[in-house]
């Protein structure tokens, strides 16, 4: 029998006779016994654990013709970036400075100003627009940063915690926090601040059940509303507006 004779062999589920040879496997070959869990460097050892594993020759190829069809769609859909992910150009104006950033369009405005521009003081709290914490103000409104796509603010103004005092000097809602201990654990304080602020500016803090109603969405796990709703009266009763 030849070399060449030697190297041809039935296999179970295969049609008719398959020659193997010792030649490196293709990128989706390989890719195929990896998900098969089998090491192997040749079309001898693909073949075999083929073989093995019961999958004819002809469902191989589908297979790893599917594998490489789906890479291609991928990569045309999203435009060939870089993992896979397809990115925009945004430009976000944050308490005064723009920042250009190249974002995933589904990125958050909240995840943008946390892991993009590191303003960490907008908490993730429910992370399901339901606690408040990651209140933010866009061009002058409170939003909540979890369900705002970051390039829905694109061209607006952006004011963060970070952005409420002006150097060492408070902004008179953090300080009648301050007087009115307003806060225990200080974790939905930001948010807290956020909307205090712009509950003020709507005009929604003229008696303590406006004070309430408008800023229920605003959740505190530690109960100090009554000193909330205090801090913000104090703040309305003294004039300021913004």
């Amino acid at each position: 029998m030849s070399d060449t004779e030697r190297d041809v062999e039935y296999w179970p589920g295969f049609h008719g006779r398959v020659e193997y040879d010792e030649s490196p496997l293709s990128e989706d070959e390989a890719a195929l016994l990896r998900d098969l869990g089998a090491a192997g460097t040749t079309r001898r050892d693909f073949l075999k654990v083929l073989a093995a594993a019961g999958i004819s020759l002809s469902a191989a190829q589908l297979l790893t013709g599917c594998g490489s069809s789906a890479r291609q769609t991928t990569a045309g859909a999203l435009g060939g970036t870089a993992g896979g992910i397809e990115t925009s150009p945004v430009s976000l104006k944050v308490n005064g400075q723009t920042h250009q950033l190249d974002l995933d369009s589904r990125v958050s405005l909240l995840d943008a100003l946390r892991e993009k521009l590191n303003l960490t003081g907008t908490k993730k709290g429910c992370d399901h627009g339901q606690c408040g914490a990651c209140t933010v103000l866009v061009g002058g409104e409170r939003v909540l940063s979890c369900l705002t796509l970051a390039a829905q603010a694109e061209g607006e103004e952006i004011v963060t915690i970070e952005g409420l005092a002006h150097g060492d000097d408070l902004h008179p809602m953090q300080a009648a926090f301050i007087k009115h201990d307003g806060f225990q654990c200080g974790y939905c304080t930001p948010g807290q601040l956020m909307s205090g602020v712009a509950c003020i500016k709507e005009g929604h803090a003229k008696t303590d059940g406006d004070i309430r109603e408008w800023m229920s969405g605003n959740l505190c796990r530690c109960g100090a509303y009554p000193n909330i709703v205090a801090a913000i009266r104090q703040v309305e009763k003294s004039g300021f507006k913004s």
